[in-house]
């Protein structure tokens, strides 16, 4: 059985393994879009979101998405440009450690620990954006945002997805 343990050391390699050697409008649309195909094949009722600093590059709602989902996105995206890290890694360390957002002066309004975005990491520069996927249980819109990733960094999957 996994633990919590297992799941931030593995998030913790996800995040130094999906790194890009650059990033730019072009990389962030085929990221999207990659997204919006997978979701599209499998009938997922998903919000895509890609942001590079504080400007929004790419988002899609497939059929099935709420205006919550919105939401969603934009509250776990919150976490993640304020971290630096993954929304599900941060959720699951704040639970583990019995601590809210709250605890860190955050109001659950804008900030959401749960599953669904991931940091855009640059080599050498770190965190430059994120991408957010709201619509599926979090562990599932992790595990999409990270299979986004994986592919198009030509990395393992099965070596780097949460079981």
């Amino acid at each position: 059985m996994t633990t919590v343990e297992d799941d931030l050391k593995r998030i913790a390699e996800q995040e130094k393994v999906l790194s890009f050697d650059a990033f730019d409008l072009v990389t962030a649309w085929q990221l999207g879009k990659l997204l919006q195909e997978l979701g599209t094949e499998r009938k997922l009722g998903i919000a895509i979101d890609i942001m590079l600093h504080s400007m929004p590059v790419f988002y899609a709602a497939l059929p099935g998405v709420t205006p919550d989902n919105v939401q969603w996105v934009r509250r776990k995206r919150n976490l993640v440009l304020r971290y630096f890290k993954s929304s599900y890694a941060i959720g699951l360390d704040l639970k583990a450690k019995g601590k809210t957002v709250a605890d860190n002066g955050l109001a659950d309004a804008d900030y959401a620990p749960h599953g669904g975005s991931f940091p855009i990491n640059v080599k050498g520069t770190g965190c430059i954006g994120s991408v957010t996927v709201s619509g599926l249980p979090q562990r599932d819109d992790h595990n999409l945002a990270v299979e986004a990733l994986a592919l198009m960094l030509a990395k393992d999957l099965d070596a780097l997805r949460l079981a």
